[in-house]
This record gives C-alpha cells, structure tokens and sequence, in this order.
C-alpha cells in the first residue's frame, strides 16, 4: 500500500470531527475545498485521491456518498438546496465534476454570476462507474450500474444497466435483465 494513504487515513480520522460523518477504513487526500463540511457524509471504505473540492452552497445542501467508494484525483462536486446523493460501490475517474444546480441565465445584460442558482435533483446509482473527465449535470439520475464514459455530458434520467457516452451523453448499450445479455441501442 502506498504511504501517502496512510496519511490520507489519518487526515480521515481528524475530518471525522469536521465533517457530517466518516464512516471506518475510509481516506482522503488533501482537499482544495470543503464548505459546510458538516453537510458531507462518507460512508464505509470511502477512498477520495488529492484535489477534492466539494461545494455545499448553504445549509439546505447535503452531499452523501455510500459505502466502498473509489474517487479519483481533483473530484468537483457542488450541492444546492438539495442532498446530491451518490450511492455505494461507485467509481468514480479523476477530473469529473456532479453538480445538482445550474445558473440561470435569463436575464440578459446580467451577470450570470449574480442571477440565481436553479436546483435539481441528481443521484448517482449503486455500482455506478463515471470515466475520466466527464460531467453529470443537475437533474441526472444515473440507475444502478450505469457505465458513463470518459469526457462524457450527462444529463437526464438514466435506467439501470446502461452505457453513456458521448456530448451530450446518450445510451449506447443496455443490459437486459430477462434476456441477460447486452444490447445496443440503434
């Protein structure tokens, strides 16, 4: 095991009084940013790599992420008015941003950054895997063990057993259950 995770597990074992919850045999890089920590929750074997930035707006906001999840290096996650929920036995690649809110933009000749913030829920399903670099934008619904691929734009609702790919992302392959067997969406 690499010595930096050692480390990681003990900075876990001090955010345990910062954060909402971490849970046991959980890790965390060093962080780039944690507002309103008390709104995240790490459940068991959460293993979080370097450059974690973690936007909760206000007190509204929760984020919580379940049990046996892999997060890779400089993870963007943003919570408004709502809890993002991200479910166990998810990997997740590194440079991925999830966010549950968009900006509005209606008001022309406005700042986008002073018109307000939009809330939608997202969730990411159990066993979930979300490749290198994409983005799962506010009002996605990922079902259980959905494949997103790398550089993937996600946004919608999503069943179970799908793969998505591409900008914007749509299922190119589908597990059917009572077949068990894949197929492919023409």
């Amino acid at each position: 095991m690499n010595i930096a995770k050692y480390f990681w597990g003990i900075r876990a074992l001090l955010y345990k009084y910062k954060l909402g919850k971490v849970d046991r045999l959980s890790y965390i890089g060093k962080p780039i940013l944690i507002s309103h920590p008390r709104n995240l929750k790490l459940g068991q074997k959460c293993r979080i790599y370097p450059g974690l930035r973690v936007e909760i707006v206000n007190d509204n906001s929760y984020i919580t992420i379940g049990n046996n999840v892999s997060i890779g290096q400089n993870f963007h996650i943003v919570s408004y008015n709502n809890n993002l929920h991200i479910g166990s036995d998810v990997t997740i690649s590194g440079n991925v941003l999830i966010t549950n809110c968009d900006h509005a933009y209606q008001q022309i000749g406005q700042h986008i950054l002073d018109q307000p913030l939009i809330e939608n829920e997202t969730e990411i399903g159990d066993g979930c895997f979300i490749g290198y670099g994409a983005v799962i934008q506010a009002g996605t619904k990922l079902g259980k063990q959905c494949i997103v691929g790398a550089n993937s734009v996600v946004k919608g609702v999503f069943p179970d057993y799908s793969v998505i790919v591409g900008a914007p992302g749509r299922v190119v392959k589908h597990y059917d259950i009572k077949l068990e067997q894949w197929s492919r969406n023409e």
